[in-house]
């Protein structure tokens, strides 16, 4: 008995050992709000298979806690901003939208935006000074040994971080500083590649094309300026002169991009880029007894849910009060998440809450419609479940995120600075009546479904593959290291173009002798 028992503690033993073999351990750094919803995702799951987690968080952090049974924190002081710049913008937003667009206004806004946010990634870079020069830190980051950064690429510090430790970097991305994150990895046509921001699908007119190539060189002007310069000033103040910032960005081993093709128009990819869209989707969960009470009353009608994510919770008085008076006027239970004023005109068949378990309302069979802001994740969790949507874009990229799903017959947009209750319930009922639209998006749902391996998997696999691999160098192309000139081949077609050139002026001179040659023996037979 006693052999038995000391067997089962030596297998116990050797399997824990090589099991602690396999944990690594990752240093993240994460962006906050909705960004740090799908890190924390990726950091669930890595601590579910024994890594060990490190976090990069700043001072005036939203979301990311400081203590967590996943990962231990680095907290780094950010000093004083504006945290209500985002809750802010909005309002204004709206109001210049609502009282008619002119040109000059959204000119002032958008110049606010940016430097505003060129703000923001200064900040993010005086946050990685302070590491950079704090030795005690740096000294233990390095001793930590860590194998890999993984960060989201919106903002540079994970960039910064893991070229100052030498590491292997892996990108949770959609967006980068410079705009959407196909643009800096991958070659992207602007014949058939729409530039976010404008609307449009890949089936573009001339004109059409015209504004997409004009935009595309504006927004990169325009990002490097105010996004990207305080990146590469660091980069040569810390690293050297001829450090690039960009070619560290683009230098990441693996870009774990937060889309697929199932919301993404076709288009070139890179053999480092792996698509997990929908990772952080998942079958719905049971509702809380109250919530599932009130779903079950809908009875055949269903219910309609609405939500406008983390950071737009409530949008003006005069808008809600027209959304509410438009939901009364459905057979539909509404469940509303709403923060501020109770709306005038609330119907009884809608519940307020602060707070709602999407991704389970989403999942449930009673929910017919689900009413979005257009934000990658509930996007992503509609197309999962299977559910339509009336879009109120707001700002970023939500136009751009509703529009794919309009032009894929998923999905009804609703120009939030027009919005009145006609309008809106006219939206409403197209798209609860019209079975078109839950056709559409539950064929997209197949699609999404219909893979070998699911999103989460296929993006733990690509972590846990540079962290074995020390890298993965072997996916990353060339032509980031190549000029403009050279990758565009221009150096050889001038070459190919000047040897024509000299060849044709060879045969003119040739068949110019000859004739020459003809014409003077003719001229010494004719004397």
């Amino acid at each position: 008995m006693k052999m038995h028992y000391s067997t089962l503690l030596g297998l116990f033993i050797l399997l824990s050992a090589l099991s602690g073999c396999n944990a690594g351990k990752v240093l993240v750094v994460p962006a906050d709000g909705s960004h740090w919803i799908n890190m924390k995702v990726l950091i669930v799951e890595l601590h579910s298979k024994g890594h060990n987690i490190t976090v990069v968080r700043g001072s005036r952090s939203w979301y990311i806690e400081e203590q967590s049974p996943l990962y231990t924190s680095i907290t780094v002081d950010t000093g004083k901003h504006d945290d209500d710049f985002i809750v802010n913008f909005l309002p204004r937003l709206l109001q210049i939208q609502r009282q008619g667009r002119s040109f000059w206004n959204e000119m002032t806004l958008a110049e606010e935006f940016y430097s505003r946010f060129r703000e923001i990634q200064q900040q993010i870079c005086n946050m990685t000074a302070t590491m950079f020069e704090n030795e005690i830190l740096m000294n233990s980051l390095k001793d930590a040994t860590h194998d890999i950064v993984l960060t989201d690429p919106a903002f540079g510090a994970g960039v910064l971080l893991a070229h100052r430790l030498g590491l292997p970097l892996v990108f949770n991305v959609r967006w980068t500083m410079y705009g959407e994150g196909h643009f800096v990895v991958a070659p992207s046509p602007l014949s058939y590649i729409p530039v976010t921001g404008l609307q449009l699908t890949d089936k573009m007119t001339f004109s059409q094309r015209v504004r997409n190539v004009l935009t595309c060189m504006v927004f990169f002007y325009k990002h490097s300026k105010y996004f990207g310069s305080p990146y590469q000033e660091f980069s040569q103040k810390y690293f050297g002169p001829n450090v690039d910032f960009f070619s560290l960005l683009q230098n990441a081993d693996i870009w774990l991009m937060r889309n697929d093709f199932t919301f993404e128009f076709p288009r070139p990819t890179m053999p480092n880029v792996v698509y997990m869209g929908g990772f952080q989707c998942k079958p719905a969960k049971p509702l809380p007894d109250e919530l599932e009470k009130f779903v079950q009353s809908s009875g055949d009608h269903g219910v309609v849910i609405m939500s406008l994510g983390t950071i737009f919770g409530q949008l003006l008085s005069e808008i809600n009060d027209e959304i509410a008076a438009a939901f009364a006027q459905l057979p539909q239970k509404v469940i509303w998440r709403h923060t501020g004023p109770r709306p005038a005109n609330l119907g009884n068949n809608t519940l307020i809450v602060n707070w709602l378990p999407q991704n389970d309302l989403l999942g449930h069979p009673q929910t017919k419609l689900f009413v979005a802001h257009g934000g990658t994740n509930g996007v992503q969790e509609a197309i999962y479940h299977g559910v339509p949507i009336v879009g109120l874009p707001l700002a970023f990229d939500q136009p751009d995120n509703l529009s794919r799903m309009q032009a894929k017959g998923t999905a009804k947009i609703v120009d939030i600075a027009t919005l009145d209750r006609i309008m809106f319930l006219e939206a409403l009922k197209e798209v609860l009546n019209n079975p078109s639209y839950k056709e559409n998006m539950q064929r997209l749902s197949k699609l999404h479904h219909d893979q070998p391996i699911k999103p989460l998997d296929r993006a733990v696999f690509w972590i846990e593959f540079v962290m074995r691999n020390r890298g993965a160098p072997h996916l990353r192309t060339q032509s980031f290291r190549m000029s403009w000139i050279e990758y565009h081949s221009i150096d050889v077609i001038l070459t190919l173009l000047m040897i024509f050139v000299l060849f044709c002026f060879m045969i003119y001179s040739i068949i110019k002798f000859l004739c020459f040659k003809v014409v003077f023996k003719k001229k010494i037979k004719a004397e």
